[in-house]
């Protein structure tokens, strides 16, 4: 292939994705936009302090999970892949059992009919791939193996990428918790943050040893990974925003916060933990990070 043929083919690309990003912006500000006006006219949603307070839950696991980076400076490879199989596993239980299936029960109620129901959750999951693969081509950032990555990241301070990049893997889990939350039922919500409180720990501990082995200093280090845990609060804002004003909001709102969390579990999280030839410890971390969840759902929900 040639240099022109392969430059434009990478420029298709980017316009396909910047096209899927605008629909899934365009869809989020409109379901967003309902809530707001819900909230504005004194009917805010009966589920938006308890998606407050589980977003600020992942925000303090997520800084507890990162104060021993403090004192060490990494943990055994093996040990860090299998913590975040065991995250990954926990993120990919939480979207089918705590956002899929509510999503398509609540679908198939509002419609009267199961495939209408399937059809608005697989709605908004595409919705929500299409955000996360748009923000991830758009958004400069940083990862500990891979490197810099997006338009203009040279022309940003390498501290900035690595926040970037964390934003981009907590929003969904924030935006996951408001959702689950948006028409006040525990039965969704409790299991699902829990979840996502549990995984928080050992997956802000690897964000902060990650930093530490980039170079950065342990305040700095500690500073930078519980900070990212801000992102779940104003995620959980967002999604109980943008999940309750329609009532086909709901459902699709499920469905895009299921969306963007396998997308960053597949895209991110299982490909960092088999990057170092430690694939059987991440995948049975995985495993028993799904049962947990299961068990947690089931007996929680």
């Amino acid at each position: 292939m040639s240099w022109s043929d392969l430059l434009l083919s990478h420029a298709r690309e980017h316009l396909i994705i910047a096209l899927g990003l605008s629909v899934a912006l365009l869809a989020v500000l409109i379901f967003l936009t309902q809530g707001i006006v819900q909230i504005a006219v004194g009917n805010p949603p009966p589920g938006l302090q308890p998606a407050i307070l589980g977003g600020m839950a992942g925000f303090i696991t997520t800084a507890l999970g990162a104060m021993p980076a403090l004192f060490m400076r990494g943990l055994p490879q093996r040990a860090e892949d299998s913590l975040l199989g065991l995250a990954a596993g926990m993120m990919l239980a939480a979207c089918a059992f705590s956002l899929l299936l509510p999503g398509i029960d609540a679908g198939t109620a509002l419609f009267d009919n199961k495939a209408f129901g399937v059809g608005v959750v697989v709605l908004g999951m595409a919705l929500g791939v299409l955000l996360m693969l748009g923000l991830d081509a758009f958004t400069p950032h940083e990862h500990d193996k891979t490197g810099p990555c997006g338009p203009g990241h040279d022309r940003c301070g390498r501290i900035w990428l690595f926040v970037f990049a964390i934003a981009l893997h907590n929003l969904p889990e924030g935006m996951a918790i408001g959702v689950s939350f948006a028409q006040d039922d525990m039965s969704v919500g409790f299991p699902l943050t829990i979840a996502i409180v549990l995984q928080d720990i050992p997956e802000g501990l690897a964000v902060a040893l990650a930093l530490r082995s980039a170079g950065f200093a342990p305040s700095l280090a500690f500073l930078v990974a519980a900070s990212s845990g801000l992102l779940e609060p104003l995620g959980a804002l967002l999604g109980v925003g943008l999940s309750s004003g329609l009532a086909v909001a709901y459902p699709i709102g499920l469905g895009l916060a299921a969306g963007s969390m396998l997308f960053v579990v597949s895209h991110e999280v299982i490909p960092e933990t088999h990057r170092n030839g430690h694939q059987t410890s991440a995948t049975i971390g995985l495993m028993a990070g799904f049962a947990l969840m299961m068990v947690l759902d089931t007996t929680l929900g």
